[in-house]
Parts: C-alpha cells; sequence; structure tokens
C-alpha cells in the first residue's frame, strides 16, 4: 500500500501529496540493523593513515654498539632498540583500514528503516522545489523557519550552488545530493528537507533488487 507524505508549501501549509511506495517509507525499525550500519559507515570514514617506525625500520644500527663483555654496561646489539633515543618504537602505530563490511541489502534495510521512521516522526519534510536566486542566506534561513526546519539536512535531486551558498553560513544546516544520502546524515538532523525530485530518486533507488552483491560501507 503506497505511502502518503504531503508536500510542504512556501508558507508553512500542506499542500497535495507525495504517493511513496511502502517499501521505502513503510518499512519497520530495526534499531540493531541500523546502529550496526551507522556504526560500519562511521568506522569507514577513519582515514587509518597515521605510522610509526619500528625497530626494523629506522636508519643505523647495522653493529654493535659496543662490545658483549667487558665494558660494565648492559649487553646490546642495536642502537635501533626502543631503549635508545632515535630508536624504534616498541609497539609502533600502523596504517590499518577500519572498514566493516556490510551487505548491500542490509545497507538498503537501515535506509528504509531510517527513512521510515523519518516519516512516521514527521521529521521528513517534502517541498516541490527550493529555489534561492541570488543566494542568501537570511531567505534560506526564513524559509526553514516557516516550515520549521532550522536545524536540518536538506536533500536535493542534483546539487544547487545557490542554495549551497545560502546554507554556508548556517551551522545547523546541511545540503547533499539524492546520491549522498546516508544513514549518519540522516540520523545527525532533526529534520530531513527534500524536493519532490530528491525524493522520488530515493524511492526509485530502495526497491528490492535481486541479486544485489556485497559492499562495503566505506565504498557508498
Amino acid at each position: 500500500m503506497p505511502v502518503s507524505v504531503a508536500i510542504t508549501a512556501l508558507n508553512g501549509t500542506k499542500e497535495k501529496a507525495v504517493e511513496l511506495s511502502d517499501i521505502a517509507f513503510g518499512a519497520t525499525f530495526n534499531e540493531p540493523l541500523v546502529h550496526q550500519v551507522v556504526i560500519a559507515h562511521q568506522a569507514g570514514e577513519r582515514c587509518g593513515t597515521r605510522a610509526q617506525k619500528n625497530r626494523a625500520s629506522v636508519r643505523g644500527g647495522s653493529g654493535k654498539p659496543w662490545r658483549q663483555k667487558g665494558t660494565g654496561r648492559a649487553r646490546s646489539g642495536t642502537i635501533r632498540s626502543p631503549i635508545f633515543r632515535g630508536g624504534g618504537r616498541a609497539f609502533p602505530a600502523s596504517t590499518r583500514d577500519f572498514s566493516h563490511k556490510v551487505n548491500r541489502k542490509m545497507y538498503r534495510a537501515a535506509m528504509r528503516a531510517i527513512l521510515s521512521e523519518l516519516n512516521r516522526q514527521s521529521r521528513l519534510v517534502l517541498i516541490d522545489d527550493l529555489v534561492v536566486d541570488p543566494p542568501k542566506t537570511r531567505v534560506l534561513a526564513n524559509f526553514l523557519a516557516e516550515i520549521d526546519a532550522e536545524k536540518s539536512l536538506i536533500v536535493l535531486a542534483e546539487m544547487n550552488s545557490q542554495v549551497a551558498l545560502s546554507a554556508r553560513n548556517l551551522q545547523s544546516v546541511s545540503v547533499c545530493t539524492s546520491r549522498e544520502v546516508n544513514p549518519l546524515n540522516l540520523l545527525l538532523h532533526e529534520k530531513v528537507v527534500m524536493t519532490s525530485e530528491a525524493v522520488k530518486m530515493i524511492d526509485r533507488n530502495l526497491q528490492d533488487k535481486q541479486g544485489e552483491s556485497s559492499r562495503s560501507v566505506s565504498e557508498s
């Protein structure tokens, strides 16, 4: 059964409704799945590029610094030992991949659960289109205040530089396209403002597909 979501006009009143599939916007909320996908997405954003040198990587130390016996000092085989200044680290940090593997079906199911819950909580706001010409932060802020979405994620079908420039100085407002929507940015904002074209594109992309291959969330 299709899900009907009303479109909000510029003055904040509800107008015509958009029919969306219950697959993408009528799913039940699966909290463990959503938590797993969000954690995997955050892990995939970690760089993991820091690195330190161990005793095999530092320069020097081809011979013993002093003879084995007779000096009264502890025996030592190389100045690259961690106990010497300039030596290698005992337990160095190394480059690593933090990403978690999440199947595509799990990722899509989490997106459906989040969007459906946003719709049930009236945190999903649909608008016909968003035009800010010329780009003015005040104009965009006033519009978001009228629809009660001062802290929101604006989702567009295609990136609009005028909207992006208008939202650049609004600390609690982010702008992205329908291709860039992910579980994390949907949950980080109090409300999600989508254009009618963007929500239709997301609705089409979240339909069930057979033979979906697995992928890492870091690639999404």
